[in-house]
């Protein structure tokens, strides 16, 4: 069935095409026309399933009132929520959004990035695998509206919002020194030059270092992104042999810390019992298992909310100068998956002095 256009509406109702095109683009009381008049063109269109042709409008006026959302893994839990949260807002403020993977592969975000442009995006939000600053200091220079979100780039003042890492993972640490543990193995994700990856080793090793404990660089493991749970197999082997195995696995993201469930099921290690688990982001599956898993809480949907909001903020009072960077708290919540030498009061207090 062939697609109505304006010109069919105009024919139809025996008036012009560029009255129609009024009309529909809401400038019906601007240019005079009756009000009766109006609505027979909207009723008409309305009979013929009429659909604006939305890049022709973008080209016409400047802007698609579409936004574009790069993140390393749709799939994931953590962005799937922030893309959810996300299309909420844009679609209450009548932008559509579109969705796209990295990979973690900065070729391929790069590429994103260009596909996004090319289809006219009124702006970007990104969580950026990159590792120099080229890219958003090119985008800086035309002055194309984008906020990065979970990761930044140190070098390079951009709109940005996240999370404290670094307190975070500090917290976390400190909370399983005080419940006794002492080889705590971190298990982080490639590529480890992420800023959210650098600032939770940042944080984990402070902790360490507050509580007299010496850095071991052998209880640090990375794993690739694309074989999480391969690596998790030969990372846990290897953490767990020999004479002063770890105690306890701090993982970076909710992706490791399941690959490490499957793993300890498979060898029949029990948690608690035999070693704890705490994850920096937590997921439902994390409440739901048997002993529920420790983990960092991030305020998700925020993150979410308030990056579509400074977007959309650059976008339509064409703000260019100033930069927007809101970093935000977690939240450790404490399940059986750590055992607990102390009451749970007693450390949360001490973490407050």
């Amino acid at each position: 069935m062939k697609k109505a256009s304006i010109q069919d509406i105009a024919d139809s109702l025996q008036v012009s095409k560029s009255l129609v095109s009024f009309v529909l683009n809401g400038l019906g009381d601007e240019k005079g026309i009756k009000r009766e008049t109006q609505q027979k063109v909207l009723k008409r269109a309305r009979e013929l399933n009429y659909k604006p042709n939305r890049m022709a409008q973008g080209l016409r006026s400047g802007k698609s009132n579409t936004i574009g959302l790069i993140v390393a893994d749709i799939s994931n839990k953590f962005y799937a929520k922030i893309a959810r949260r996300v299309e909420e807002v844009a679609s209450e403020r009548n932008y559509n959004v579109l969705f796209c993977s990295s990979d973690e592969d900065p070729l391929k975000e790069n590429r994103l990035i260009e596909m996004l442009r090319e289809r006219q995006v009124d702006g970007l939000l990104i969580s950026s695998t990159q590792k120099d600053t080229r890219t958003f200091t090119a985008l800086k220079k035309e002055h194309f509206p984008f906020v990065l979100i979970d990761r930044h780039l140190p070098k390079l003042k951009t709109n940005y919002v996240g999370v404290d890492n670094f307190a975070g993972a500090k917290k976390a640490t400190e909370m399983l020194i005080q419940n006794g543990y002492r080889n705590i193995a971190l298990l982080k994700i490639s590529p480890a030059h992420l800023s959210s990856v650098r600032e939770r080793e940042y944080g984990y090793r402070e902790a360490l270092k507050n509580y007299g404990i010496r850095f071991n660089g052998d209880l640090v493991k990375e794993l690739d992104f694309e074989n999480i749970t391969s690596d998790a197999v030969s990372v846990l082997d290897e953490l767990l042999s020999g004479s002063d195995p770890a105690d306890a696995l701090f993982t970076v993201n909710n992706s490791i810390a399941v690959a490490c469930l499957e793993r300890l099921n498979q060898l029949g290690l029990r948690i608690p019992e035999d070693i704890a688990l705490l994850s920096f982001d937590d997921i439902e599956l994390f409440r739901l298992v048997n002993p529920g898993i420790t983990a960092i809480a991030q305020p998700v949907e925020d993150i979410g909310e308030r990056a579509v909001n400074i977007l959309l903020q650059q976008i339509e009072e064409a703000v260019n100068g100033e930069v927007n960077r809101e970093i935000l708290p977690v939240e450790l919540i404490f399940r059986q998956s750590c055992r607990v030498l102390k009451p749970a009061f007693e450390w949360e207090n001490q973490m407050k002095n």
